[in-house]
């Protein structure tokens, strides 16, 4: 059979098989799959061990050299492991190249989502021995699901997408299916392979057999989240019909007033959703939240000249908050592997574990100089990182709103008072309370390290915002 590719990629994600794929894969003597070649941690496997001759140094600054290497070797047919968070300077190369074949692996995102957190729970990523099983139940966290679902919802999406307007096809395989040697020996036809297995390779054992009720302590909690969803979301491939917008969960509308706040990563989000609480007179549990675009059309309907906005930070300001909540400690909110990877390969200059006694003004501003010239090379697109919610451009999170509405007002948060009581008025209130300023950050102020220099790269790496919505130097 004549090959039919010179390479191959498997779009997955974590706790979804993909190294039992894997394995029996590369029991294929004509076929090599080099691992998770591209994730911005790690360079193939946690050994970073360099992949046909390149180290994740030269893959970080030149991740087509990689590529051209998996492509260019002609031993055997190579490929690799691609999740959502993976480099995304390669996503276009790899799918726009018809000589690379695509396999798509899917799970059930709940059955995955309940794995990852045991494996979290445990640090077992991989059994190979029962004997060795380590055993916890996993809690489900409704919000951290939505979080996990949203991102394999909008890959998904985007990957057939970009299949469907290529005009190509990929071999779909399911989590149930990897179990099957004659799908197996099916995907090494696809790939033009003419070897047959006899058999699968059994080292690696499923870790967690049981059913995913049993899997959980908050089992209740688990099923009147997931009863929130349609069940076909959860288990249609790829694209997780209906397609909703990324963040209409994250909508907040007020108990009784006709308001509706579209939160901004990054932005007060906390004293608006109190101030829509207070204005009502009413707790914030009754608020209506996490709702989907079902329920947001019946909101709708149910209030004739309901009125939405959204609240824009100084961008500035903004990057200051994501670095102090997200990067700066290691807190619950901290993104713990990113600021690993921001020490090690951006010489980002922090404790190894948190602020203490020697971290001054001086090294926050160093700090924080370091990850805003981080900002300005993720945003660009140059960096293995993946632009996160917290620190991506406003304008580019408006435009999101725009697949299903966009806000009647765009307020700035230092007109805030004053337009949240114009907007009050306009919906029938007399009155209005004020609202409460939002806390600075901490251990130190961006007012304390502010200077020309900050300001520039600040503009730097938000230019768009900069120019979009007309902002200022921040000071």
């Amino acid at each position: 059979m004549t090959q039919a590719f010179d390479s191959f990629v498997i779009f997955a994600e974590m706790r979804t098989g993909s190294n039992f794929l894997e394995t029996n894969l590369n029991a294929f003597a004509g076929i090599t799959c080099h691992g998770e070649a591209f994730n911005p941690h790690f360079i193939g496997y946690p050994d970073n061990k360099p992949i046909l001759g390149i180290d994740q140094k030269r893959r970080d600054a030149k991740p087509g050299d990689l590529l051209d290497a998996i492509r260019g070797d002609r031993a055997t047919l190579g490929g690799f492991r691609y999740f959502h968070d993976h480099d995304p300077r390669i996503f276009d190369d790899i799918i726009a190249d018809r000589r690379c074949a695509k396999i798509i692996l899917t799970r059930n995102p709940v059955e995955s989502y309940v794995s990852w957190k045991i494996a979290q729970a445990t640090g077992q990523w991989k059994l190979t021995n029962v004997k060795s099983r380590k055993a916890a139940l996993a809690r489900f966290d409704p919000d951290e699901f939505g979080a996990h679902l949203t991102a394999l919802q909008d890959f998904q999406i985007k990957l057939l997408n970009r299949l469907q307007t290529s005009g190509q096809t990929a071999f779909y395989i399911a989590y149930e299916d990897l179990q099957n040697l004659d799908v197996m020996n099916g995907l090494a036809a696809f790939l033009g392979i003419d070897e047959r297995l006899d058999a699968l390779d059994r080292e690696l054992k499923k870790q967690n057999p049981s059913p995913v009720t049993a899997k959980v302590s908050n089992p209740y909690d688990m099923v009147e989240a997931l009863a929130r969803l349609d069940r076909f979301d959860l288990t249609r491939t790829p694209n997780f019909e209906p397609r909703r917008g990324p963040v209409v969960p994250s909508y907040v509308a007020a108990a009784q007033s006709p308001l509706l706040y579209l939160p901004l990563r990054g932005g007060p989000e906390a004293q608006v959703v109190d101030w829509l609480a207070r204005l009502d007179g009413v707790a914030q549990t009754a608020l209506h939240r996490k709702m989907n675009q079902k329920e947001l059309r019946r909101w709708k309907r149910q209030r004739p000249g309901h009125r939405s906005f959204t609240v824009l930070r100084h961008p500035l300001a903004r990057a200051h908050h994501a670095f102090c909540r997200h990067i700066l400690g290691t807190g619950p909110e901290s993104y713990l592997q990113l600021r690993q990877t921001l020490i090690r390969q951006h010489g980002l200059p922090l404790p190894e574990n948190g602020p203490d006694a020697t971290y001054d003004i001086a090294a926050h501003r160093a700090a924080f100089v370091t990850f805003l010239t981080f900002l300005k090379a993720n945003l660009s697109g140059q960096t293995a990182i993946r632009v996160d919610a917290a620190w991506c451009s406003q304008s580019a999170a408006v435009q999101g709103f725009g697949e299903l509405l966009l806000p009647d007002r765009i307020i700035r948060e230092e007109e805030l008072g004053q337009q949240l009581h114009e907007l009050a008025r306009s919906v029938g209130h007399g009155a209005a309370p004020s609202i409460d300023v939002a806390k600075a950050s901490e251990p130190f102020t961006l007012d304390d390290i502010y200077d020309e220099e900050i300001e520039s790269l600040g503009q730097a790496a938000y230019q768009r915002d900069y120019l979009m919505f007309g902002f200022g130097p921040w000071r």
